[in-house]
């Protein structure tokens, strides 16, 4: 038994990743059966202290990866941290978009997140483990990365603001709501129901809204993920600081979903400053192949004072730090 927990699993042995894993899972049954088994509305403040303790748990895991791996490998990780949480930002608007459509009273949204936590650690593990094996095996696949990031920076600074989508217009959405079985009705905060079927009039098991919100969410965030993966992959290749900082990242921003969403209009400026550290991730990449390794230091600098003027400058210019008014769907 020892000698498997020792064995190593794409740079760590398994005994890191279960620990980890370990975390998790206990980060998640204490947010939603010690503090949140009862559903409720998560208020601004409530949720900027739930988010609070995410961070805190990333940035202390952080100095753990400090100690074990050195500082090289810490630094990645915060930088890697950071940029995918600034990425999901979008991310959180088209959540937005699905609760209202789906009507999800807001007092169940937070457990719809919670449980998307799970797939998100599937699918993301999948697509990371795959994308630094790859990485590894060929490395000018790195480039072709760094190159559509840049791509993807420019194109993010030059785009206009485009009025909002219908998400029901959206084929997956209506392809989800044509061939699964779906019911209008509300459980409680059940993700499926039994309700008697419109074609044979039995008892079948139906998925509720919630369960359609959540299905929608998930593969959502498996297109952002083809965006923000190859950013982090682009920062290190260390497949655990990719993972690790990956899952932080979205576990901390969907707790706190609840104070920005009412106020994620006024980053009128983000989009600029994801746009210039794209292209300073991309073309770090290519100095790093050309020249010579860009220090992590700088890297973890130049990202957060460009999204530290982004932010100051949107609130600014939109009204300030005052909190939000409480909003409902």
């Amino acid at each position: 038994m020892l000698d498997l927990m020792t064995t190593d699993f794409v740079g760590q042995p398994l005994w890191v990743w279960g620990t980890f894993l370990a975390i998790v899972a206990v980060i998640l049954y204490v947010d939603l059966v010690v503090f949140n088994k009862k559903d409720h509305v998560i208020e601004f403040n409530e949720s900027l202290k739930l988010s609070a303790i995410y961070i805190v748990v990333a940035l202390i895991f952080g100095l753990w990866i400090w100690y074990d791996m050195g500082s090289d490998d810490a630094l990645n990780y915060y930088t890697a941290y950071i940029v995918e949480k600034s990425l999901s930002v979008d991310n959180l608007f088209v959540i937005s978009v699905i609760f209202t459509y789906f009507a999800i009273p807001r007092e169940f949204e937070h457990r719809v997140l919670l449980y998307g936590i799970l797939g998100v650690l599937i699918l993301r593990g999948v697509m990371i483990i795959a994308g630094a094996v790859i990485v590894h095996e060929y490395e000018w696949v790195l480039l072709l990365f760094a190159a559509i990031l840049i791509f993807t920076g420019i194109k993010l600074g030059l785009s206009k603001d485009e009025e909002e989508e219908n998400i029901g217009d959206k084929w997956l959405v209506r392809f989800l709501t044509k061939n699964l079985p779906f019911t209008h009705k509300f459980h409680g905060h059940n993700f499926w129901a039994r309700e008697p079927s419109t074609k044979t009039g039995k008892m079948v098991w139906h998925a509720t809204p919630l369960m359609m919100a959540l299905i929608v969410i998930e593969l959502t965030d498996l297109l952002f993920a083809f965006d923000s993966i190859p950013a982090v992959l682009a920062i290190t290749t260390e497949p655990f600081v990719v993972f690790t900082s990956n899952i932080f990242a979205v576990m901390g921003l969907r707790a706190l979903f609840f104070a920005v969403d009412a106020i994620l209009h006024r980053f009128i400026y983000m989009k600029y400053a994801l746009s210039i550290i794209l292209v300073f991730i991309g073309l770090k990449v290519f100095y790093a192949h050309f020249f010579d390794k860009v220090p992590p230091y700088i890297s973890l600098g130049v990202t957060i004072g460009v999204l530290a003027g982004g932010i100051i400058l949107s609130m600014m210019k939109t009204g300030g730090f005052s909190k939000p008014k409480s909003d409902s769907h």
